[in-house]
């Protein structure tokens, strides 16, 4: 079956779900309904990167577009250079998966993630490309489709820029004081990923001392014991070092989890709070509103609330936050799992930026990380379990509607659930909150068992 849209872009196991059929169909089809001359093409460092981003590229100068390579970027690098050249994008990556997967994430002309139109029109031409592929002419049916190209041409080609994303470093450097970090003694964790490189540069810039570590990618240990999703070693070596802070991403880069100076954990939802706070305070949160998504602690609801804050909330996914923030013109939004947009300085997530305005916050305040991460919420014990199933089934969480439904009548004010499909692995999460973290527990393990009945899973 091919690999169909999910919660960013496609995603799946390189070579076999993810092959140089589906990435060459998908480039094609990307240019025939974008439209443009130029494409602009970042990777992270697994090791299947090459094979795919070659039969992408194919597929975009199949269609009569040329490719700007960016080479191996993070992913809101990609979103900024889409913006500066006003051209449509790709992310090769599978952000936090491990190596043996892979991913294509497509922005539009501006450095945006696609509209659920654009993305419907794509998936459906890719489809129609996978099972009959053009001919001759530059049309599986005979005649230009999408945005009218005519098909091959002889003018196209790959070319890597002398300047590459410099102007991405400048805009995060920029987006603090000169010096504003200077005397910050910090530990990056660069998940072995796409900011190896370029990561520890607006740090440095800024005046920090670095330590790096998940800075050694060999193309199969992206996200292997580094990195947002497994930040032990990144907690231990900043007790270690006697640092203020320690900065975890993923293996792209479009998010963040920090680690405070007694190697405790600083999530998505206690950054976006200490943000969101800070730029209430000093006028810079526009309308006096944040965006979050379905996951978000209801202790940052509770503590939002406090500050007169407004919280408005969308579904699992960092393009939906984008789409509120643009909606409602609003300034901050973001996820659990670290992705933070800076809507006034980005079009999409971005765990570098973030991290320079966090510790810009931190800085200024003159206390230490943990005060500020401990007095800007309290966190409601919350358990999520992932239930594997066979395949995706994007439905199955109205499998358990009526479980949820007489659970949340139980909890009253005190908790809730969430329980939903994964966009991108074949699972069901299951989320409760409440604020007895035994009755949460409990709660959870039933509803996980009931999924695991109805679904005939072990």
């Amino acid at each position: 079956m091919a690999l169909q849209f999910g919660t960013d872009g496609i995603r799946g196991v390189a070579n076999t779900q993810l092959s140089p059929e589906v990435a060459l169909a998908l480039g094609r089809a990307a240019v025939e309904v974008l439209g443009g001359d130029l494409f602009v093409i970042g990777a992270d460092t697994r090791r299947s990167g090459p094979m795919i981003e070659g039969a992408l590229t194919a597929g975009i100068c199949s269609a009569g577009a040329d490719v700007e390579s960016l080479g191996t970027v993070p992913t809101p690098a990609v979103a900024w250079a889409s913006a500066d050249r006003q051209a449509p994008a790709a992310m090769i990556s599978a952000s936090h998966n491990p190596f043996i997967d892979n991913g294509i994430k497509l922005f539009a002309p501006g450095g945006r993630k696609l509209s659920d139109d654009l993305e419907s029109r794509i998936e459906k031409r890719y489809l129609e490309l996978l099972q009959r592929p053009p001919d001759a002419d530059g049309d599986a049916d005979g005649g230009p489709r999408g945005s009218g190209r005519a098909g091959p041409t002889t003018a196209v080609g790959t070319r890597r820029p002398s300047d590459g994303v410099d102007g991405w470093v400048d805009l995060i450097t920029g987006s603090v004081a000169p010096g504003a970090l200077r005397g910050a003694r910090l530990v990056i964790d660069c998940a072995n990923g796409a900011a190896s490189e370029l990561g520890p540069e607006p740090f440095r810039r800024l005046g920090a001392e670095v330590v790096v570590i998940g800075d050694r990618p060999d193309g199969c240990n992206i996200n292997d014991g580094f990195g947002s999703t497994d930040t032990a070693a990144l907690q231990a070596k900043v007790v270690a070092a006697g640092a203020m802070a320690g900065l975890a991403l993923d293996g792209d880069a479009d998010r963040l989890i920090a680690v405070d100076e007694r190697g405790l954990v600083v999530d998505g939802d206690r950054v976006l709070a200490i943000l969101a706070a800070n730029w209430a305070a000093t006028g810079r949160l526009r309308n006096d509103t944040v965006v979050v998504t379905v996951m978000t602690n209801l202790g940052f609801h509770r503590a939002m609330d406090e500050l007169g804050i407004t919280v408005r909330s969308t579904a699992v996914g960092d393009r939906n936050v984008l789409a509120a923030l643009d909606e409602h013109n609003l300034s901050l939004g973001g996820e659990q799992s670290g992705h933070v947009i800076c809507r006034d300085l980005a079009s999409t997530g971005d765990g570098i930026l973030t991290a320079v305005q966090l510790l810009d916050v931190v800085l200024r305040s003159q206390r230490p990380f943990s005060e500020l991460a401990d007095g800007v919420m309290d966190r409601v014990p919350q358990v999520l379990e992932n239930v594997r199933l066979a395949r995706r089934e994007a439905d199955a969480a109205s499998a358990l509607a009526d479980q949820v439904v007489e659970t949340e009548a139980a909890f009253g004010p005190d908790g809730r659930v969430l329980v939903r499909a994964s966009g991108t692995e074949p699972l069901l999460r299951i989320m409760v909150e409440h604020i007895d973290a035994e009755v949460a527990q409990r709660a959870c393990d039933r509803l996980v068992d009931a999924a695991k009945q109805l679904f005939g899973v072990e």
